[in-house]
């Protein structure tokens, strides 16, 4: 048995938060394998089902980025797991938007959701690191991290959730590498961030309220991100 933990704040305000991305890709494995509806257990919300012959366990803590440990915790002890049965996915500052790394043990990198996982469970455990860039300065990182994605990120995004979802039965079966690689392949993420748009004439009422809209889904995720955006 393996147990999926998923970094993020609840609440629709956070909802679509860098913060959240977390969240949001142990959504997509949840919707696209047909895990069972979210139920309140171990200070989150736990849902379950199987991901090849591994039976899985998803779990989004409810009490905030900087107590999540807490709700991993209490789940990993009353299942009997180890730290190696947990998967943990989170925002990484540090690798480019669109790409994803794995690893096992590690720093927690100035990461709140990380530091309170390894008080609770040891080190052990294998990180998903999913990237959303830095904003240049450290300054920004909170504001960064809180804000919602932009429209511009659809580009990267929803393909990289479709992805994670496709490759989550190697991740589920301890094959980290293929799952990378699986991740790699088939989100089919630029090699560069998404680059800003200028504008180059003074923006009108219409074009302005334009960029001002929400970004609509339109990939085999678009029905769930959708829900996020209207929340």
């Amino acid at each position: 048995m393996k147990l999926f933990v998923g970094l993020g704040n609840p609440g629709a305000e956070y909802a679509f938060n860098r913060h959240n991305v977390g969240f949001m890709a142990v959504d997509a494995i949840a919707a696209s394998y047909g895990f069972s509806a979210w139920r309140n257990r171990f200070s989150g919300l736990l849902a379950e089902g199987r991901l090849g012959g591994e039976k899985v366990l998803i779990l989004k803590s409810q009490t905030y980025m900087n107590e999540s440990g807490r709700a991993a915790g209490e789940a990993m002890r009353f299942y009997k797991l180890e730290a190696q049965d947990v998967v943990v996915f989170h925002d990484e500052l540090d690798i480019a938007p669109g790409k994803v790394r794995v690893k096992v043990g590690g720093s927690s990198a100035g990461h709140n959701g990380l530091k309170s996982l390894t008080a609770h469970l040891g080190n052990d455990y294998t990180r998903v690191r999913i990237g959303i860039g830095h904003p240049g300065h450290r300054d920004r990182v909170v504001g960064y991290v809180m804000h919602d994605f932009s429209k511009a990120d659809y580009d990267w995004l929803e393909p990289l959730l479709g992805a994670i979802a496709d490759a989550a039965p190697d991740l589920a079966d301890g094959a980290n590498d293929k799952f990378q690689s699986q991740v790699a392949h088939h989100s089919r993420a630029g090699d560069e961030p998404p680059k800003p748009k200028h504008a180059k004439t003074p923006k009108t009422e219409q074009a302005t309220a334009k960029q001002d809209e929400k970004p609509e889904p339109k990939g085999p995720l678009a029905g769930m991100l959708r829900r996020w955006l209207d929340s």
